[in-house]
Order: structure tokens, then sequence, then C-alpha cells
């Protein structure tokens, strides 16, 4: 009975990440006997509390690539700090290849305004309030790992001060 427990517990935990995919292409090699077909899945997971990454995959089959992209996915974690409006802290920018991506905090009530991966990204963050903007690339994955990147750099006012070893207090004095 004990053994079922445990069980059921790691199925919460499981099925508490939230896997998307972002896109399926299929992508060929040419080998010596001619081209070998496989397909990439870019995959972004998330638990919608501040932790989200995003992966790539790659196998014969389309099962098979959402797999490694989830696994990827997984081993590719940032935490990022969310405000009591369910908003980010303050603007940031991230760039991931030719792809730049821009990303304001917004007021209560206001929603997830964003475009394509950006979007999946930042609802699987969390972010509920939240406006971006793709900026260069319109590619998907570039566009994902720049929302990474610029999500990853969010720093709360705490950590600020921690840094600089002063009091919050004195920030707000500056």
């Amino acid at each position: 009975m004990a053994s079922r427990r445990k069980g059921s517990r790691k199925a919460e935990k499981e099925t508490d990440w939230q896997e998307r995919v972002v896109q399926i292409r299929r992508v060929s090699k040419v080998v010596k006997g001619g081209k070998k077909l496989s397909f990439r899945a870019i995959v972004v997971v998330g638990n919608e509390r501040g932790q989200v990454g995003v992966g790539v995959g790659k196998a014969a089959d389309v099962i098979g690539a959402v797999k490694k992209g989830v696994a990827d996915g997984k081993k590719h974690l940032v935490e990022i700090p969310i405000t009591k409006a369910n908003s980010i802290p303050h603007p940031t920018t991230g760039e991931g290849g030719a792809a730049r991506v821009l990303i304001r905090p917004a007021a209560p009530g206001t929603g997830v305004i964003a475009g394509g991966a950006v979007r999946t990204v930042l609802e699987l963050a969390g972010v509920r309030n939240v406006l971006a903007k793709q900026l260069g690339s319109s590619n998907p994955l570039n566009n994902a790992r720049a929302a990474i990147e610029a999500l990853a750099s969010l720093r709360t006012l705490a950590e600020v001060a921690e840094e600089r070893e002063i009091s919050i207090q004195q920030l707000y004095s500056q």
C-alpha cells in the first residue's frame, strides 16, 4: 500500500510540469545511401510557478523527438521572479541568434500580450500580465531562447540590494 502512495506522489510531481510543442519540422541529412529523414521538435517545459526551459529533440519519429525535447528542456530550466501582480519585476531584453525579444511588465488584468514562441514561454513560466515584442528574426527556436535569456536576467530588489551590500530602503533613497 505504501509503495502505491509513493508512485502516486511521483506521478503528481511529473504532472506538475506542462510541456508545449512550439514547432515540429522534418529535417534531412544526406548520407551515402541517399537522404535520411528525421524530425526536430522544439518544446517548452514549465511549471507555471517561475520555472521554464526550452528544449530541442531530434529523432526518426515525432514522438521520440518530443520526448527528447522535453528531457532537454528540463535540463535547461531557469528560475524567474514573479511579482504579486503575476508580472515581471522590470523591463528586459534578450537575444538568441538574430532574434531579439523585449519584455515589459504590465498592470493586473492585461494578460499575456506576446506572439509565437515567446507567448508559450511566458505562459508556462507563470507570468500572467506582460507585454512582449519579437524584434529581428521570426525563427521560433531563436525567439524562445531569447525569451529565456531575457527572463533569466531578471532580478528582484532584494537580489540587487544583496549584491550591492545595502538595504532595500537605501535602494529606494538613491
